[in-house]
């Protein structure tokens, strides 16, 4: 699922490309039975994370990006330096809930797997409207 919505950006030598290798993985861990979701959160928030900066890097007027792993603030960041906008304010719960269980991945600790499916759910609908971004 991921892996296709990634497609564009197979082995190419950017962060957009770095989003994909993490689609991969994504694709690869939804085929197994691992009962702790923390892994997948890591590559889920690793792929966003990516992305944006790979966009803030394309096409902001300044061709940077903070050093900020929140996607939040990646995503206001994005909002006020390029040209995409959204309705941010239904995405923000759940990107904080996604950087929060990549950072616990991070420190071994056990996440509420059922809240952050629904958070992916979300950032599922962001994730296309980014992709989109992408090819305007």
């Amino acid at each position: 699922m991921y892996q296709e919505k990634f497609e564009k950006f197979e082995n190419v030598e950017t962060l957009a490309g770095k989003a994909w290798e993490h689609a991969i993985t994504l694709d690869i861990l939804n085929q197994t039975n691992i009962k702790d979701c923390s892994i997948h959160c890591f590559h889920y928030q690793q792929m966003i994370e990516l992305l944006i900066k790979h966009l803030l890097e394309t096409k902001s007027k300044f061709g940077a990006y903070s050093r900020s792993h929140k996607l939040q603030k990646l995503l206001e960041e994005l909002m006020a330096n390029t040209s995409f906008k959204t309705d941010k304010s239904q995405y923000l719960m759940a990107l904080q809930v996604i950087t929060v269980c990549a950072e616990e991945y991070r420190y071994n600790f056990l996440i509420d797997c059922a809240g952050y499916k629904q958070s992916v759910d979300t950032c599922d609908h962001l994730l296309e409207e980014l992709l989109a971004f992408i090819d305007s």
